[in-house]
């Protein structure tokens, strides 16, 4: 029997937390972020509305998942707390990755993400991509693009920078437009753990071709 997102409420209420940050959260004075967060939002809305299928997948580990619990707690105690606690809720079920073909020996240990709504599931849908990483202290996350895709991060624990412009706390979302290079580091002492969302066209959510940029120059 086909389980869909109904019959497993944690997902539900996983769900239903991305969808308030989206809604209520900060738009930052910014036209372009308010665009992004009502269309993550228009579209998981009609995904929830429409009770789409769980498919299997195996929870996988990778070593930095050894920061997650901490990771967790950073976020109970501030802003991101509701949405911390939904996600803790799920930690066994988590399908943890690369997403790259050649990950850097100093990177092994220090990064992974998962997905929990996508077109490889657990929650399916071919329109949105909604995940996790979890990053180290004292991690540098190469500089990279994503071809078609837009993405924003919210940030639910840990300092971190992108491309050496600011220190952003719980709480703050961050857009990445199509091409738009970056590069990620984190606190020296703490774990940071980042929520994000994918919007492009189903070929490339399906097949995103994650590679890391030649240089590290941020453009």
């Amino acid at each position: 029997m086909t389980r869909r997102l109904s019959d497993m409420p944690n997902w539900t209420y996983l769900l239903q937390e991305f969808e308030a940050l989206y809604r209520f959260g900060s738009a930052g004075g910014s036209k372009a972020i308010r665009s992004h967060r009502k269309r993550v939002r228009e579209i998981l809305a009609g995904i929830i509305d429409a009770d789409p299928p769980l498919l299997d997948r195996e929870p996988v580990s990778k070593p930095v998942v050894a920061h997650f619990g901490r990771a967790i707690d950073l976020g109970k105690r501030n802003v991101m707390a509701n949405f911390s606690r939904a996600l803790e809720r799920l930690q066994e079920e988590l399908t943890w990755e690369y997403g790259y073909v050649r990950v850097p020996k100093t990177l092994e240990r220090k990064y992974a993400y998962c997905e929990v709504l996508g077109p490889k599931g657990p929650v399916k849908s071919d329109a949105l991509i909604l995940g996790f990483v979890l990053f180290a202290p004292n991690t540098t996350y190469p500089q990279h693009s994503h071809k078609g895709i837009e993405e924003s991060y919210l940030s639910i624990a840990g300092a971190w920078s992108e491309n050496d412009t600011a220190v952003y706390a719980p709480g703050s979302l961050i857009l990445n437009k199509a091409e738009q290079e970056h590069r990620i580091t984190t606190g020296e002492t703490e774990p940071c753990l980042l929520a994000y969302a994918w919007i492009g066209p189903s070929e490339r959510l399906a097949s995103p071709g994650m590679t890391f940029s030649a240089t590290r120059k941020p453009k």
